[in-house]
């Protein structure tokens, strides 16, 4: 039997347009919803980020599109029910295109009153909330400086409360294994999974073969952690607390024909890497030291041996940068990945990549700062670092991805550029992008750019007396790239070092002039580096165009989606290339009474195209260590409209 009501539109804009209930006596009702949003929250040791995780990877196989922020402490087990403590995992999933992981949960899952406080303020009135009411004792709310229970004084009245004892409804479950109540309590987040999964119907069945895995050589808590898992979703079945389920259709419009799986950026860097080593026909190497959050990449990399890909874990950053710039030398496609404080530490040997003219990628996968600053919250302040961050005149490109899974095309076009032009490149992600997932379509081989490089293989330069020789800096008149010559190749020996250069030659220079000349030459190089023109996203023929880089592209998408749909006319356009500026952008930006930069720093970009374009573009910037919300986007847009 089912029975038709009259869409209606939550707090969060989600709309229900359905509402049916099972056949069979007393079968709950099951409410149909385009979009939902949920927070798992709860300490740090509590496995918010693999509840997490396990719940996107089962929606992902569902086939919804999604997006999610993982938001977590940076100390490796910071104090416990503090409110620094505090980690999250929220996860925004559709049956139709999405952007962002949403501005604010429908759904909050509080382990304890921590969890409850660090969130509730982002919580819209109406909304769900889920509490460990076993959690909510009198030492555990003073901590956080609840003077009543929040439970009780009539604080959450506001909001659709489930006050469910998840520790000891676990301890219960898991009173066959022979487990200590400590133990036991550790299933918890499997409970509070088990309870979700029921609620928006996920499957099951991936989560299950997880834990077996996981927990292969402990078969005993691989049982109790999956009979946890079952006990919350019957709990969800036979409770009267929760007298609804939800259900959210696969996203079957949002995405091309192909084969997709759920995807973080780190994971998809890796992937782009390991796919720009096998298109260009050279062994991966990787030197890197460990830095949040760009560890995944050496963890990830290190797995894949049988791709030829080889990982050194140094001592330090410039060990690190050094055996990569090696390795460049050598032959191969190096790497090595690092965050701001890294940077710092690598931007001598940049230099020297700079001078040598080897192809090397840098990756930076950016994080709040300075100094240590903010090691797992995401920022977008490397750009000018990246830009100008060397001494000397030493440029490199700069390449942004702007999704998680546009991590993967990122890289091979980084790889590109270095391969092609002889240069160190910049690939400027952040931990938004490299923590956040989403789905990403697999894409074939022949879909891959051939990257494939010449390697110089003897003479290249005749001299006025007839005897040809080798030049290390004898250029391709196109690309203005030197050749790559590999150590060991007879007749092909040559000088390298950070001293200046003579042109052609490569020997040791002190001649202003020639110091002039490859000064110049290298610049030349990379302003004529070959990048696409920028596109417009312009269907009205605004006055406004908001600009954008980076991991920005979500949050203004649905921003400039939220403003159209409003009636209001505004333009978008987003850089993958920030050095150099694709050559129509100038010409763009010249369209435009006004140009909006929004920007997770004080305004980098915006400084870059004021210089270069004079161009008055106005800058929007946060710099709290969390991405932009699309509502308080579309805000500042709309007053830039009408201003």
């Amino acid at each position: 039997m089912t029975s038709q009501v009259s869409p209606t539109e939550q707090a969060d804009g989600t709309v229900v347009g359905e509402q049916r209930k099972p056949a069979g006596a007393g079968a709950k009702d099951v409410r149909r919803l385009d979009r939902v949003i949920i927070r798992f929250a709860g300490d740090s040791g509590d496995g918010m980020q693999l509840t997490g995780d396990r719940f996107t990877s089962e929606t992902a196989s569902f086939g919804n599109d999604l997006s999610t922020l993982p938001n977590f402490p940076a100390e490796i087990r910071a104090p416990a029910g503090t409110l620094p403590g505090v980690s999250s995992f929220q996860l925004h999933f559709a049956d139709h295109d999405i952007l962002t992981p949403g501005d604010a949960p429908n759904v909050l899952v509080a382990m304890n009153p921590a969890a409850l406080k660090a969130n509730i303020g982002d919580v819209p009135r109406g909304a769900e909330v889920i509490v460990n009411t076993d959690e909510f004792t009198k030492r555990a709310m003073a901590k956080v400086g609840y003077a009543t229970s929040p439970l009780e004084d009539g604080s959450l009245d506001g909001y659709h409360v489930h006050p469910v004892p998840l520790t000891t409804l676990t301890v219960e479950a898991l009173k066959e294994f022979d487990l200590s109540r400590k133990e036991a309590e550790r299933s918890k987040n499997m409970f509070a999974l088990g309870l979700l999964s029921w609620m928006y119907h996920r499957p099951t069945e991936g989560t299950e073969r997880f834990l077996k895995s996981k927990f292969a050589k402990k078969p005993d808590i691989a049982a109790a952690n999956i009979a946890a898992f079952r006990a919350g979703w019957n709990f969800g079945e036979t409770t009267e607390d929760f007298a609804v389920s939800y259900e959210v259709a696969p996203a079957a419009q949002a995405f091309p024909t192909g084969t997709y799986r759920n995807i973080s950026g780190n994971l998809a860097l890796s992937y782009g890497l390991i796919a720009a080593s096998r298109q260009a026909d050279l062994p991966l190497y990787l030197g890197s030291y460990p830095i949040t959050p760009a560890s995944d990449i050496l963890h990830e990399l290190s797995r894949h041996k049988n791709f030829g890909v080889r990982t050194f874990q140094a001592e330090d950053e410039i060990a690190g940068i050094g055996a990569a710039l090696g390795a460049a030398f050598g032959g191969s496609l190096a790497v090595t990945t690092t965050s701001g404080p890294g940077v710092a530490l690598k931007s001598e040997t940049i230099g020297l990549a700079v001078s040598l003219e080897l192809p090397l990628l840098v990756i930076d996968i950016q994080r709040g700062g300075p100094s240590t600053g903010l090691p797992t919250k995401t920022e977008q302040a490397d750009l000018l670092q990246a830009m100008y961050g060397r001494n000397g005149e030493a440029p490199v490109p700069i390449v942004a991805p702007r999704t998680p899974a546009d991590c993967f095309d990122a890289a091979l076009e980084a790889a590109r550029i270095a391969v092609t032009y002889r240069t160190p490149v910049f690939l400027l992600s952040d931990g938004y992008l490299a923590n956040g997932s989403e789905p990403w379509r697999i894409p074939d081989i022949d879909e891959l750019p051939d990257l494939r490089t010449q390697f110089a293989q003897g003479p290249n330069h005749t001299l006025d007396d007839g005897t040809e020789v080798f030049w290390p800096y004898k250029r391709d008149p196109g690309t203005l790239a030197r050749p790559w010559a590999i150590p060991g190749t007879p007749g092909l020996e040559h000088r390298i070092g950070g001293i200046e250069k003579q042109d052609g030659t490569g020997n040791i220079s002190y001649d202003p002039a020639n110091h002039d000349f490859m000064v110049r030459t290298r610049q030349a190089k990379i302003d004529g580096i070959d990048v696409p023109d920028v596109e417009v996203d312009d269907p009205h023929v605004a006055q406004t165009l908001v600009l954008g880089w980076g991991s920005t592209y979500g949050p203004i998408t649905a921003a400039v989606r939220r403003l159209r749909a409003a009636g209001e006319s505004i333009a978008q356009a987003h850089l993958r290339h920030l050095n150099p500026f694709p050559r129509n952008l100038g010409e763009v930006l010249g369209r435009y009474d006004k140009v909006v930069i929004p920007e997770m720093n004080l305004g980098q970009l915006a400084t870059l195209v004021r210089a270069k374009y004079l161009v008055d573009a106005h800058s929007y910037n946060q710099v709290n260590g969390m991405p932009f919300k699309a509502e308080q986007l579309a805000t500042a847009l709309k007053e830039a409209i009408d201003g």
